[in-house]
């Protein structure tokens, strides 16, 4: 038995079971606090948050089915295990069917309470995990939010694709936010409670990345002494991305074709088709027609992967969404180094919002995350940025940006300063500029001012 981590709230009206279960649980391992009748139980839940409660069916004040209902209705989803005699079980079950995760009985058999108050803490460390890679992943979708025509649109496609089942291949720079693209579509479509499963085809020969794919049959080669299950089957009913489609090989591009025709495959060393319902995406950097017409690429597989295509824009091509990528940056790794930045100065975001980005939204995060990590002061300056972004020239109105570009500037600039002046009433400062208020606020959505 290994030893326990975490908190756990025992609730029971008698004194001896609480100090039974207190003993067992502190010898092995786990922090261990009591509550004496349902009342106290949910006080202690809501001041102390355990990752476990062994909770009492009977118990004065509020039973344990009261209990179990209240932290449901207030939306705590903390793994509870039901204590209960033996003529209670039906009770016991009951509050299963209300969400309990297990119960355990009176008297106990301690061997028995620790495997399952083991496997009710691994369950839910898993939970939490899963609702913090979640929430994680909401934000990393905001990513992929813009003001830029080609980003709006993009965006636009891919949420009309999310509602169907066909395949979309993703096209872009590396660095533009493919899989974060990718997650997004998984996220908005009916699949999203299934598996998403990313596999990079690069780096992998080919046998590897055909086993990584469609998995292997015991003996299939030298070293498999057992089967596994390849992505494809790992992701049933869910996402597979497949990332740099453009670089496997052509026998690979073979077995591929034919599991987006026929949507089943045999593993590697094996004979017996397996059917899986997948929805696959695909990206690459690469230009595949000039792959085609040079035979390094199946024209048949492209035809099969481009059903709905997605072009990713370069961050220098979308230069109005920088400040704000780079505002949204700045919080992530302030949170990470626990520091606080009031934001970027106005000279630094010219200069990001200057440079050309080869290295596209993945660079622009690693600058973000350097001046973070290695700047104490308020805000972040132009000097904070490296030497190549730092040196960056900055560019006039006329001499950067088109005619129209140049004249969204001015505007833009002349209505910060009104706002500045009314302190962001912008009522007052539409009769200021002397325009109704509703073409102010129609006019800074036009600018990317909201």
């Amino acid at each position: 038995m290994k030893s326990l981590s975490g908190t756990i709230l025992v609730a029971d009206d008698d004194p001896d079971i609480r100090d039974i279960l207190r003993d067992t649980l502190i010898s092995l391992g786990a922090k261990t606090i009591t509550a004496s009748n349902g009342q106290d139980c949910l006080d202690r839940v809501e001041a102390l948050a355990p990752d476990l409660i062994l909770l009492d069916i009977e118990m004065p004040i509020k039973n344990g089915l009261q209990v179990l209902k209240e932290l449901r209705q207030r939306g705590n989803g903390t793994t509870v295990i039901m204590i209960t005699a033996y003529g209670t079980i039906e009770r016991a079950v009951q509050a299963m069917k209300q969400d309990a995760y297990d119960f355990i009985t009176k008297p106990f058999d301690l061997d028995h309470i620790a495997l399952t108050v083991e496997r009710a803490l691994e369950r839910e460390k898993l939970k939490r995990g899963l609702e913090n890679f979640a929430a994680e992943a909401g934000e990393r979708y905001r990513l992929i939010g813009g003001e830029s025509p080609k980003m709006r649109s993009a965006i636009e496609t891919a949420q009309k694709a999310a509602a169907s089942k066909s395949t979309v291949l993703l096209l872009g720079e590396s660095g533009t936010g493919k899989e974060v693209f990718a997650r997004a579509i998984h996220q908005w479509s009916e699949r999203k409670g299934e598996p998403f499963i990313a596999i990079n085809c690069v780096g992998l020969s080919k046998d590897l990345l055909e086993s990584e794919l469609f998995g292997h049959e015991k003996g299939a080669f030298t070293g498999a002494h057992q089967l596994k299950k390849g992505k494809m089957e790992q992701a049933h009913g869910g996402t597979v991305f497949l990332d740099e489609v453009g670089d496997i090989s052509a026998e690979l591009q073979t077995k591929l074709l034919r599991f987006l025709q026929e949507r089943e495959f045999e593993r590697v060393g094996g004979t017996q088709p397996i059917r899986v319902d997948v929805r696959v995406i695909a990206a690459t950097n690469r230009e595949l027609s000039s792959a085609m017409k040079a035979g390094r690429f199946r024209e048949d597989l492209y035809y099969r992967l481009n059903v709905i295509p997605i072009a990713l824009p370069p961050l220098r091509e979308r230069k109005q969404d920088i400040p704000v990528l780079a505002q949204y940056f700045l919080r992530r790794f302030a949170t990470e180094t626990k520091k606080t930045f009031s934001g970027i100065t106005a000279e630094a975001e010219a200069k990001l919002v200057g440079y050309g980005w080869p290295g596209n939204v993945r660079e622009l995060a690693n600058v973000i995350e350097c001046a973070a990590v290695l700047h104490d002061g308020p805000e972040i300056g132009g000097d904070d940025l490296p030497l190549r972004i730092a040196d960056t020239e900055i560019e006039s109105a006329a001499d950067g940006f088109s005619y129209r570009h140049s004249v969204d500037a001015a505007r833009a600039d002349v209505i910060k300063r009104a706002l500045a002046h009314t302190h962001g009433n912008r009522a007052a400062a539409a009769r200021i500029l002397g325009v109704h208020k509703t073409h102010l606020l129609n006019l800074m959505k036009t600018l990317g001012m909201e």
